[in-house]
Parts: structure tokens; sequence; C-alpha cells
């Protein structure tokens, strides 16, 4: 039976059915082929989405969206162009810059991707940057949003696993940072060897201009995490507390939203989270169908067989995960795969903390990973470039990404060192 649920989602994966609804016929398929009850369907969709921390989800997606149709979007970029437009490559830093400020709004990478990339990659070819390093720089900064707090994947998560989100989110405060400074210091290395162009040195002012311009986004996020670590309020009223606050500030602030845009954000939003809640939904059934036909165990068992090393049992999830990452969705794999692979990891002696950070950062570098990542596709679609340059153009900071994985895998006081000195 299990063969079959395998097949059949293959195969709607294959025929580009929406995952949420490859899992879900996968699902029926085996319900029905196995003589379970169909009523079991509702029931552990409804289980899976009884979760109180899932209602910060779509509150997240909407107060990122209200910012970003707020005007927030081009305020970052702007000043990051005014503090690092005047190095050689200056746009590709800003551009990275951009996706580290704009982490803190999104949460996710795709919409990351779509945003900073309609405004930067056309700015980048026009005054003279190669159209594929244009579009490779903007896929691979995107990776950082779902690492640096607040993040999306992270809340997801933690629901799957128990684990604190606050520790979560604190956790991957650093190596979201590495991974922005690694890729900065490969742009500049790139740009210096093609001489790439630089703009002239912003002033005082205009820099100060510019801190003022994105001074909001950055309260918003300081507010979320620190109200979070600080037990203020939980993540589901931080969701909140970020909808009202984007709210104000795009309305009477940057002056725009008006009540036709507010109504359009709305329903992105809802359409969204309700794709997403589905999803979620539909991956409950998907795992407890692999917990009746005891895959987790059978797999915990196979790898622990074969090694109990840490280290070389992180190596075989890591290889596992990035390859899923890259034609898979990364909330969806990590649904379906988080619950599985977290026992094998803390039965070899891993901090759950830990592993979590490992995980959406092996999902996320997936995204990028050629041929087949999903913002590689975005981003080559908004630049108009083939995909062959835009993954061609990704392989060197591809090289970073994973140099920060193996760092992060390697060394637990990374992902560690903030949680523990805040939350112990």
């Amino acid at each position: 039976m299990i063969i079959t649920l395998f097949l059949v989602f293959i195969g709607c994966l294959i025929i580009r059915v929406p995952i949420a609804f490859a899992l879900g016929f996968s699902c029926l398929s085996y319900l029905i082929l196995a003589d379970f009850p169909l009523e079991v369907l509702p029931m552990k969709m409804y289980s899976g989405l009884d979760v109180f921390v899932l209602l910060s989800v779509p509150g997240f997606i909407l107060a990122g969206n209200l910012m970003n149709h707020g005007g927030l979007t081009e305020r970052i970029i702007e000043f990051c162009n005014h503090l690092l437009g005047h190095i050689r490559g200056g746009l590709s830093l800003a551009n990275i810059g951009a996706s580290m400020l704009f982490a803190g709004i999104s949460g996710t990478a795709v919409s990351d991707t779509a945003s900073i990339g309609s405004v930067m990659i056309p700015a980048m070819r026009k005054e003279g940057y190669d159209g594929g390093f244009a579009a490779a720089i903007t896929a691979v900064s995107s990776t950082v949003g779902p690492i640096i707090p607040p993040s999306v994947p992270m809340i997801i998560a933690a629901t799957l696993s128990g684990l604190s989100v606050g520790k979560l989110f604190l956790a991957g405060a650093i190596p979201g940072f590495l991974l922005g400074l690694g890729l900065m210091a490969m742009s500049y290395y790139l740009s210096a060897r093609r001489g790439y162009p630089r703009r002239d040195r912003s002033s005082l002012k205009q820099i100060g201009k510019g801190f003022a311009d994105t001074f909001w986004a950055l309260v918003m996020t300081a507010m979320i995490l620190f109200g979070i670590v600080g037990g203020i309020f939980t993540p589901t009223e931080a969701s909140i507390i970020a909808v009202i606050f984007a709210a104000l500030v795009g309305t009477f602030i940057y002056k725009r939203l008006t009540l036709r845009s507010m109504a359009k954000v709305i329903l992105d939003s809802m359409k969204t989270s309700a794709s997403l809640m589905v999803l979620i939904g539909f991956a409950n059934l998907f795992g407890w169908i692999l917990v009746v036909e005891r895959l987790p165990q059978a797999i915990s068992e196979g790898i622990l067989d074969f090694t109990q090393n840490r280290y070389i049992v992180l190596l075989l999830i890591n290889i596992l995960l990035i390859v899923v990452g890259t034609f898979m969705e990364t909330i969806a794999a990590l649904l379906i795969l988080f619950p599985l692979l977290l026992g094998v990891a803390v039965s070899v002696g891993v901090d759950p903390i830990h592993f979590g950070v490992i995980a959406v950062l092996n999902l996320i570098i997936g995204l990028t990973t050629p041929p087949i990542g999903v913002c590689l596709f975005v981003a080559s679609s908004i630049g108009k470039v083939s995909l062959l340059d835009v993954s061609r153009s990704s392989l060197p900071f591809l090289v970073v990404s994973l140099t920060v994985l193996a760092l992060v895998t390697l060394i637990p006081e990374i992902s560690l060192w903030l949680p523990n000195l805040l939350m112990d």
C-alpha cells in the first residue's frame, strides 16, 4: 500500500498537480485501497491544523504583504544602495543587503525573490551587470529570508516538534547573517574580477534619510523578535501586532496603502494562507499514514544500522534534504520529512534546536540548487534570461551556501549560542 501512496504522489508531481493536492490524491488512494474509513481524511486534516501557533502564519503573511505593498521594498533597496552602492559591484551587495533586511518582513524565499527581483534585476542589467549574474544573486540572497527571524518555516518546524518558536528564531539569526555576509564576499570578489560598476558615494544626509525610511521595518522586526523571546507575547499575538503595525505604517507614514489596495492585499494573503493550510492539513494525513506503515521507524533503524556516527548521519540527512529541496517547496518538505528525521538526529545526540536550523537551511539551499530550484525559475522569469545562464551564475554562490551549511552542521554553537544565552 505504501508503494501506491508514493507512486500516486510522484505521478501527480510529474504532471504538475499542485503539491497540496498531490498529497491529497495520494492519501485518498491509500485510504481506499487499504479499506480505511474515509472519515479519517477530514479528521486528520483538522488535527494537523488544530495547533494554536499556526494562527501566527496568516498574520505574518498579511503583515509582510502590507509592508511590501506599503512601499517598504523600494525604501529598503534605496537604503542599501546608499550604504553599499559606492563599492565595486555595489548594486549586487545592495541586493543581498535588501534581502537580509526584507527577511524580517517576508520570511519566505520565493516572495523575497519576486519582490526584490522585480526592482533589482532590471536596475542591475541597466547599469551593466550580466543578466544571469543579476538573476542569480537575487535568487541566492533570498535564501537568507527563511533563516533570519521571523521565519515561517521556523514556525512550522516548531509546530511539528513542540520546540520553542523563540529559540528557533534566535538559533537562525547567526547562521542567517553568516550566510548573507558570505554571499556578499563572493559577490564582491566576482564583481571586482569582472569590473562591474559602482555608484558615487552617498552623503551622510542621504544615508540618514534612507535609514529613516526603513526605520519602521526594523522596529517591527525587533518588536516581533524581542517580544517573543522576552515572553511578552506569543507568536500568534506577535503576528496580530505586526499586522496592526504594518497597516498603520503603510497608511499614515508611507501613505501608500488605501482601502482599495488594502482589500487586494487581504485577499492575496487569504489565498496564500488558505493554500498553505490545505497543504498542512494534507501533509498531516500523509504523515499519519507513514506512521501507520511504520516508515519512520524503518528509516531510523536503516540509518542507525548503517552507522551511528553523528557526523555521517548528519551528512546523509543533509544530502537527502538538499535533493528534496530542489523539487519540493520548503514547507511541504518540512511537513513530510522533519518529524521523520528529527528522531534520527536526536538519537545520535543532535540538539533538536540545532537540527531545526540544519533542516530549514538545507531545504532553502535546495530552492537555488540547479537545475530545478524554484527561486532560480522565478529569477529567470523576472530577468528574462535562460535558466541555464542563471544556474551557471549561481554555482559560486551555491559553494558559499554549502560552506555555511557545513559550518552550521559541524559547529552547533553557531546555532545554539544565542538561544542558550538569552533563553536558558
